[in-house]
């Protein structure tokens, strides 16, 4: 099979975008209102292109699976949102943040994309500043910046140490205004159990209302994606609970293509694991990598608290290794080294599974005032976990599953490989390579939700011919019937392991062979194991309750399900990359230095797996990346 053409556009990288535009057919304004779109997410993503859409004229159908937009998991998102405004006057440029997020995922995106969201970032800000986005500012009122990992100029935009909230909340009352004015419609508390393509194209969704019970189709000209990313595959992660890979995993049995599973971002700066109950790791915004000093103590396995132990005893090992950087460097690049510290017995705190990011410097140099204005939430959010002062003592930190770079394919229009599915955001693989950048994640889903979807959805839907397929047509009927079938195979499993047991055996399985450090023995043997708990959870999992009403159990039953599909995949794409790029470190590949060794001649392209039935192994098909404005070089934060 060969891989689905991504439609990037020729000439200029600087041009293609425009170039895009000018070719894109047209909707006109009497069609839009007889076309109706599906919209599952109402994350920064899904609710900025729900609301742009209804402000275009179409008849948007919106699903939310929180009570509330403002409940999505955007809302975590910390510490600021980049764009190449340059306010710093530093030398940034939209080349040069295009340059380092390509530098950033290790040469593993498109061009294409990452040029586009680089070129759109000036007018996220603006959009955002307009709704009323209170972004930080410095005394003269201009908007203030500060710096993420991986770059050397301050081009991240904050709002505190809450930027995701006050994005979402500017989104949310721009889809507020479009449900007042009766363009979109919002189904709140419903989650999507699968896709419904008939002819060749997507045709609606199958939704179950999780305090009814009910499940029920909805038909539309589109359906978009912009359900988040699969981090919770691996138990404990920075996700909230409700975060799944349902929607997507869904799509992909349906014959959408999935890309780079694998691919899975490494926060360096988390609250470390403090027990076998946690349902959920507590992200630290990187932002304090920029006042805060990341330290171990020289001697293995140093039973001192941080304060006895003098400057002399202490390994900055971040700033050692990495000179140019220092506590800056990538999320990929931190993390290891934080790992490796912890491994060679450097590492702090009850389970030796942490080192400290150490804020004593910038208070000595800026006095606590000035800290707690920039980072003022995070400090109570880390106080009101660990019960510990870190304008006292120093954070301790170690890393954790954040985000996921893999997703649903797309082409340069966002659309999957199933004609009129298009998926947004975190959900889709369009922009980060193997590793994003910090700050850049709030950016794609704006980017993809105001900026991009709203014109390239109109070139699909002016060549769609004829009207949504009705209700009551055979594939709505068969949608329905599968839904609810599986929902009854799940309430009758009667054994003894409930699915949250499964849930944490499969993460812990995935963290050991699929997370930082990985190993093509490790690989086969996660595989195997996994496809043997999903045996097991199919004849020993046990569910309680009814399907008709309010049932959390059987919503778990259903994600970790697919979780155990998921997570085998995973270690499959991460068998046949045989190279370390990014946050994938494949042991067997690696420079004299430890570093990453990637093999540009073999893997320089994207991943594409696809669905060929039950019980039958994925096939596996290649987009090849071209690199036409920068060369890739080993990466070095030296």
């Amino acid at each position: 099979m060969n891989a689905p053409d991504a439609r990037i556009p020729d000439g200029p990288l600087e041009r293609k975008w425009q170039r895009c535009r000018d070719g894109l057919a047209l909707v006109s304004p009497a069609n839009k209102r007889r076309m109706r779109v599906i919209v599952v997410g109402t994350g920064l993503a899904g609710s900025s292109a729900a609301a742009a859409l209804g402000e275009l004229g179409y008849a948007v159908d919106c699903f939310c699976i929180q009570d509330s937009p403002r409940r999505a998991h955007s809302v975590a998102a910390q510490g600021g949102i980049n764009a190449a405004k340059n306010y710093r006057n530093d030398g940034d440029s939209v080349f040069r943040l295009f340059q380092e997020t390509i530098k950033g995922g290790d040469f593993r995106a498109r061009e294409a994309n990452v040029y586009r969201l680089a070129e759109l970032s000036a007018q996220i800000i603006d959009q955002c500043v307009a709704q009323g986005v209170p972004f930080a500012r410095e005394y003269g009122g201009a908007l203030a910046n500060r710096s993420f990992g991986g770059a050397q100029v301050s081009r991240t935009f904050y709002a505190r140490g809450a930027t995701g909230q006050q994005l979402l909340l500017g989104a949310y009352g721009a889809l507020n205004r479009q449900i007042a004015s009766g363009q979109v419609r919002m189904r709140s508390r419903a989650e999507m159990l699968d896709l419904v393509v008939s002819d060749g194209r997507v045709q609606g969704v199958i939704v179950r209302d999780l305090v009814s019970g009910r499940v029920f189709a909805c038909a539309g000209d589109a359906v978009v994606l912009a359900t988040g990313g699969y981090g919770n595959v691996f138990h404990l992660s920075t996700n909230g609970r409700m975060s799944n890979a349902t929607a997507i995993w869904r799509a992909y049995k349906q014959g959408a293509g999935f890309a780079n599973p694998c691919f899975t971002q490494i926060h360096p700066t988390c609250i470390p694991p403090s027990g076998g109950s946690q349902s959920k790791l507590t992200l630290m915004s990187e932002s304090l990598r920029n006042d805060g000093r990341v330290w171990v103590p020289k001697s293995p396995n140093d039973p001192r608290p941080p304060d006895q132990i003098p400057e002399s005893e202490r390994d900055y090992f971040l700033e050692r290794l990495y000179p140019s950087f220092g506590n800056l460097v990538p999320r990929d690049i931190a993390s290891r080294a934080l790992k490796r510290m912890c491994d060679e017995g450097h590492g702090v705190g009850p389970h030796g599974l942490g080192v400290y990011l150490d804020l004593g410097d910038a208070l000595l140099r800026l006095g606590p005032e000035a800290i707690r204005e920039r980072y003022g939430n995070l400090v109570d959010m880390y106080r009101q976990v660990t019960g510990e002062n870190p304008l006292h003592q120093p954070m301790r930190i170690y890393p954790a599953i954040h985000y996921v770079m893999g997703g649903l394919w797309v082409d340069y229009h966002l659309m999957s490989t199933i004609p009129g599915l298009f998926v947004l955001g975190e959900a889709n693989f369009s922009d980060h390579g193997a590793n994003r950048l910090g700050a850049s994640a709030l950016m794609q889903g704006l980017a993809d939700g105001y900026f991009v979807l709203p014109y390239t959805i109109g070139d699909y839907l002016s060549r769609k011919k004829g009207a949504c397929l009705p209700l009551e047509a055979a594939p709505f009927r068969d949608g329905i019937r599968k839904a609810e079938a599986r929902v009854e195979k799940l309430l009758s499993l009667r054994g003894s392991k409930i699915p949250a047991d499964y849930h944490k055996e499969l993460g812990s399985l995935l963290w050991e062979h699929c997370g930082m450090v990985r190993n093509a023995s490790g690989l086969r043997s996660a595989a195997a194991k996994i496809r043997a708990l999903r045996e097991s959870f199919w004849t020993n999992a046990q569910l309680v309750g009814r399907a008709d009403g309010y049932n959390q159990a059987l919503e778990k039953a259903g994600r970790v399900a697919d979780f155990l599909e998921l997570g085998e995949l995973l270690c499959l794409d991460a068998l046949a990359r045989e190279e370390s790029c990014g946050c994938h470190f494949r042991e067997e590949y690696q420079t004299a230095e430890g570093e990453c060794l990637r093999d540009d001649l073999r893997f320089a392209h994207v991943a594409l797996w696809f669905f060929r039935g039950e019980g039958e192994v994925a096939e596996r098909v290649v987009e090849p990346l071209r690199f036409e404005s920068l060369e890739p070089v080993a990466r070095s934060y030296r």
